[in-house]
C-alpha cells in the first residue's frame, strides 16, 4: 500500500546514517536515537550503512540492536564513496519518510519530531536543521573564535536553495526518491549533497529549513590540526569544480583570490591564530580548485581523517 494511501495512518520515519571507523560516535547517535520523542504521531526505524568493507561497525550495530526496541538494519556497501553508502542506505529504508544524520553527530530529544511538524505545517519535501559543534574537551581559543566547525543558519520556513543543501540533518518525503535513478552521483567525493538538492529543487521539489531542529556535532582533537583543517580546504576546493554554481566566475574569483590572500598572509599571523587561521583556510580552498583545473591532485584521498 502506498504512502498516500496510508494518508489517515501513523507514518514511519526511516534514520539513515552511514559511518566508517567512528565506532565511538556511532554508538553516540545509536543512543540519543533511542530516545528520540515521537509525540505518538509517527514510528520510526534505523539504518546503518558501513562504508567499510571489514565492517568495523558490525559489533556496535549489534549491541544495539540487541538491547534496543528501536528496529535497526545494519548494511554494508564496501566500496568507500559517501554517494553509494548514501543510495545504499536509501535502498534498505522503507518508511514514509527518509531521514539523514551524520554518524559523529547526534540529535535533541525531539529532532525526529520537530523535523516531522516542519514539514506537515509547511506543506513541503523536506525540512533541514542546523547542526551545532560540540566539544568533550575544550579546544583551543582560536577554534572557538575563528567559527570554523559553526555553520550557517536560517530562520524557519526559509526556503533553500541547492547550495545549502546537505544531508548531516534532514528529513525527506520518501517521493523524493521516486525516480529509479541512484539519487547521489558517486562522482562527487564531497558536495554529493548539494548536487542532490540542486537536481531535486530543479525538478520542482521545495525544501526548508527549520532552525529548532537541533542536531550537534562533535568535533575531536585531531580536527583542531592545522593540517586536517588545510588539508579539508583542499579537498573542498578540488571538489567545488563538480557543483553546478561552479563556472568560469568562481575560476575568476580563485584566481584573484590566491594572490590576495598570500599577501595579506604575514599581516593576518600578526593580528593571531584566529585571524592567520582564517586566511590560510581560504587561500588552501582557493588553491584546491586551481590545482584541480590543472589536474593537480594534492589530497588523494576521499576523506580526510588525519
Amino acid at each position: 500500500m502506498s504512502p498516500d494511501a496510508r494518508a489517515g495512518e501513523q507514518k514511519h520515519i526511516c534514520v539513515c546514517t552511514c559511518t566508517y571507523q567512528r565506532q565511538k560516535f556511532l554508538k553516540r547517535l545509536l543512543e540519543e536515537l533511542r530516545h528520540q520523542d515521537t509525540g505518538g504521531v509517527f514510528t520510526y526505524s534505523i539504518v546503518v550503512v558501513d562504508n567499510d568493507r571489514l565492517e568495523s561497525a558490525k559489533a556496535t550495530v549489534s549491541d544495539f540492536a540487541a538491547a534496543s526496541p528501536i528496529p535497526v538494519t545494519y548494511c554494508v556497501e564496501p566500496r568507500q564513496n559517501i554517494a553509494l553508502a548514501r543510495n545504499k542506505a536509501i535502498a534498505n529504508a522503507v518508511a514514509d519518510f527518509v531521514a539523514f544524520i551524520d554518524d559523529d553527530e547526534f540529535p535533541t530529544k525531539r529532532w525526529l519530531l520537530t523535523l516531522f511538524n516542519a514539514c506537515n505545517e509547511y506543506g513541503v519535501d523536506g525540512v533541514l536543521g542546523p547542526v551545532k559543534p560540540h566539544f568533550d574537551e575544550e579546544p583551543p581559543k582560536w577554534v572557538v573564535e575563528g567559527k570554523f566547525y559553526e555553520r550557517r543558519t536560517y530562520p524557519t520556513g526559509f526556503v533553500i536553495d541547492g547550495s545549502q543543501g546537505r544531508t548531516g540533518n534532514v528529513l525527506l518525503k520518501r517521493e523524493v526518491f521516486a525516480s529509479s535513478a541512484p539519487p547521489f552521483r558517486p562522482e562527487f567525493l564531497t558536495g554529493e549533497d548539494q548536487d542532490f538538492f540542486g537536481r531535486m529543487i530543479e525538478k520542482g521539489h521545495v525544501f526548508i529549513w527549520c532552525d529548532e531542529a537541533v542536531a550537534y556535532e562533535t568535533v575531536p582533537p585531531i580536527r583542531w590540526k592545522r593540517t586536517f583543517m588545510l588539508k579539508r580546504a583542499l579537498l573542498q576546493g578540488r571538489m567545488s569544480l563538480f557543483h553546478a554554481t561552479s563556472g568560469a566566475r568562481e575560476i575568476a574569483r580563485s584566481v584573484l583570490s590566491v594572490p590576495v590572500y598570500t599577501a595579506t598572509l604575514p599581516f593576518a599571523f600578526v593580528l593571531g591564530q584566529k585571524r592567520f587561521m582564517t586566511c590560510l583556510v581560504k587561500l588552501f580552498h582557493h588553491t584546491g580548485r586551481l590545482l584541480a583545473l590543472l589536474g593537480i591532485d594534492p589530497v588523494r584521498q576521499p576523506y580526510v581523517t588525519d
